[in-house]
């Protein structure tokens, strides 16, 4: 799983899933530690959105 780009890309809530976002070309995605992986964005923000969304749905 690639490392986050900043620390505060990176969140540890208590469900035990561990999300960050990934760089690919010019698009960002949130992954999850579970093997879930976000939509292709060209915001980061979006894509830490996306990874809140996923932490939060469990």
């Amino acid at each position: 799983m690639p490392e986050p780009r900043h620390p505060a890309e990176a969140a540890q809530p208590p469900t035990g899933h561990t999300t960050s976002t990934a760089e690919r070309g010019s698009f960002c995605l949130a992954v999850c530690s579970c093997g879930w992986t976000g939509p292709a964005r060209r915001s980061r923000d979006l894509a830490r959105k996306d990874a809140t969304r996923h932490t939060s749905a469990d």
